[in-house]
C-alpha cells in the first residue's frame, strides 16, 4: 500500500469526527423586551450551553421581537426557519395546537416559584417538553417570567366587584377566557406588543400581566393600578427547531438538555428573587399596589375552570396532582 492509499484511509476516519465536532450557532429570539427575564434567561441557558459542549454549540439571543412575536417564532421554529426561541407557554396551545401546556396555567394550582421549579426539572417536565417532538420542536427547558396579576388604567380593583365589565387584555386562548369570564371582566384577546398603545388610547381598561414585563415594556406609564391576585405563573419554554437539532451530535444533545435543565432551576430562582424589588420600582413610579380584599372568593369562582380543564387532556391531571402533593 502506497503513503497516498494510507493518507486517505486515515483522512477517511478522521472527517467524520471533525465533522461531529463543528461548531454550531443558534441564533434564538424571544418576544420580550431586552430588559426582561425571558432575555436574561435565555442568556442564561446560552452561557451554560457554551461551557457544556466546550464551545461546540453558540447560542445568539435576540429580544425585542427583532425575530418575531410568539406566534411567528413559532411557526418560524416548525418549518426550520428560526434555530430556537423562548416562547410563552401559553401561546403553545393556541398556535401549535398543544392542549398539555394548559397545564401550566391552571388559576391558583401553584403556590410557589420553587413548587414550580421542581416539578418541571422532574421526570414531569421532561414528559412535558417531549410532547413537543411531534411538532418538529425539542423544548430542553423553562424560563419564568413571573405571577401573573392584575394592571388597570385608572380604577383600582381591589374586590370582585371591581373586575366587573373591564375589556381587559388576554391571551386568546380558550383556557384563558374562561377563567376571565368567570371573574366577570370582558376578555378581550390581543399581541402582547399592542397592549401599551391599547391601554393608552382606552382600547382596553386593564391586563393580566406579570410585575416583570409592566417594569420592562414600560407599562406604568400607561396604567397606574396593579392588584397582587397571583393567579398564575408564566413559564417561558425555551425551545429548539428539529432542523437545527438534529445538526447537533448526541454529545451536544446531553449537554444542551443538562444546561436547559440548570437554566430553568436558575431562572426560576432569579424569578422569585426579582418580584419584590420589581413591585418597589413600580411603586417608585407612581404605581399604587393594591390587594385583592375577597381573594378567596376569586379562587371559589375560578376553581370549575380547573376541573373542566383536568378533563380535557392527562398531562393537565399529572401536573395538578403533581402540584397538590408538593404543596
Amino acid at each position: 500500500m502506497n503513503k497516498f492509499s494510507i493518507f486517505a484511509g486515515v483522512a477517511m476516519m478522521v472527517l467524520p469526527t471533525l465533522a461531529g465536532a463543528q461548531e454550531i450557532t443558534l441564533k434564538m429570539g424571544h418576544a420580550a423586551a431586552s430588559t426582561h427575564i425571558f432575555h436574561t434567561g435565555l442568556e442564561i441557558f446560552a452561557k451554560k450551553v457554551a461551557e457544556k459542549t466546550d464551545g461546540n454549540v453558540k447560542i445568539e439571543v435576540y429580544g425585542d421581537r427583532q425575530l418575531g412575536d410568539d406566534k411567528q417564532l413559532l411557526e418560524g421554529i416548525q418549518i426550520g426557519l428560526i434555530d430556537g426561541a423562548l416562547v410563552s407557554s401559553a401561546t403553545l396551545p393556541l398556535v401549535l395546537g398543544a392542549a398539555p401546556f394548559d397545564a401550566l396555567q391552571q388559576p391558583f394550582t401553584v403556590s410557589s416559584y420553587d413548587q414550580l421549579s421542581t416539578v418541571l426539572t422532574s421526570d414531569l417536565g421532561d414528559e412535558l417538553l417531549a410532547t413537543l417532538d411531534a411538532k418538529n420542536i425539542k423544548g430542553v427547558g423553562f424560563v419564568e417570567a413571573g405571577l401573573r396579576h392584575f394592571l388597570s388604567k385608572d380604577k383600582p380593583v381591589t374586590s370582585l366587584a371591581d373586575f366587573k365589565g373591564l375589556k381587559t387584555r388576554i391571551v386568546p386562548i380558550p383556557l384563558h377566557k374562561a377563567i376571565w369570564e368567570a371573574i366577570g371582566v370582558n376578555p378581550i384577546g390581543m399581541a402582547y406588543g399592542e397592549v401599551y398603545s391599547a391601554l393608552e388610547t382606552g382600547t382596553i381598561d386593564a391586563v393580566e400581566i406579570n410585575v416583570s414585563s409592566v417594569k420592562s415594556e414600560s407599562l406604568y406609564n400607561a396604567a397606574k393600578q396593579v392588584t397582587l391576585t397571583g393567579h398564575y405563573f408564566w413559564p417561558g419554554v425555551i425551545m429548539i427547531s428539529g432542523a437545527t437539532w438534529n445538526k447537533m451530535s448526541d454529545k451536544d444533545k446531553a449537554a444542551v438538555e443538562q444546561a436547559g435543565k440548570e437554566a430553568t432551576a436558575e431562572a426560576y430562582a432569579l424569578a422569585a428573587s426579582q418580584e419584590a424589588d420589581t413591585i418597589a420600582f413600580l411603586e417608585e413610579n407612581g404605581v399604587t399596589v393594591n390587594k385583592l380584599g375577597d381573594l378567596d372568593d376569586l379562587k371559589a369562582l375560578t376553581a370549575p375552570v380547573v376541573d373542566t380543564w383536568s378533563e380535557k387532556d392527562p398531562m393537565i391531571v399529572k401536573f395538578n396532582e403533581a402540584f397538590a402533593q408538593s404543596q
